[in-house]
């Protein structure tokens, strides 16, 4: 009975969905390079929080009367959206996050920046960024697994940027 057992692949249990859903990523995506995963992922995920930011924000009285409209537009609800959903699968991975979106934010300020001074527009450069990598993250996802589902393909861009920092909190030996 024990020799049938042995020969046997067991199902890992999983104490918390996070796990899960990261197992499944590693097991579909987890024997790709996870530098130029990152640099897809980051790239979609800035392009997408450029689009958001940049879509017009009505300008309320009593935000105008305090001088705040400046501090509130639909990245801001954007950005609480996603990291209240991170928190929920793994609150210290959703610091790391809320980290990251701060020097996102940054970046998409510098850019608007640079569309003031006769650039080009934020959302064209974030239209860009978010083509490169869907275009990227896919070909990298079809090269690692060649039977990929969309809904496979919607958690890697979904879960793909805490689970690229659960990968930074196992090297540094960090409990996420």
């Amino acid at each position: 009975m024990k020799k049938k057992d042995k020969g046997k692949s067991r199902t890992p249990v999983f104490e918390r969905p996070v796990d899960q859903h990261f197992y499944t990523l590693d097991q579909q995506f987890g024997q790709g390079n996870k530098l130029t995963y990152m640099l897809s992922i980051g790239l979609f995920f800035f392009g997408v929080m450029g689009l958001v930011w940049m879509i017009p924000f009505p300008q309320f009285e009593f935000l105008q009367k305090h001088n705040m409209q400046t501090f509130l537009n639909w990245g801001s609800f954007y950005i609480a959206i996603l990291i209240y959903l991170y928190l929920r699968l793994a609150p210290t991975l959703s610091y790391a996050m809320l980290f990251t979106i701060g020097i996102l934010s940054f970046f998409i300020v510098q850019l608007e920046y640079v569309e003031r001074a006769g650039g080009p527009a934020v959302w064209a450069v974030s239209l860009i960024f978010v083509l490169l990598g869907a275009v990227g993250s896919y070909l990298l996802a079809r090269k690692d697994h060649p039977t990929l589902s969309m809904q496979s393909f919607w958690r890697l861009l979904t879960l793909g940027p805490i689970w690229l920092w659960s990968k930074v909190f196992l090297l540094l030996k960090l409990k996420y």
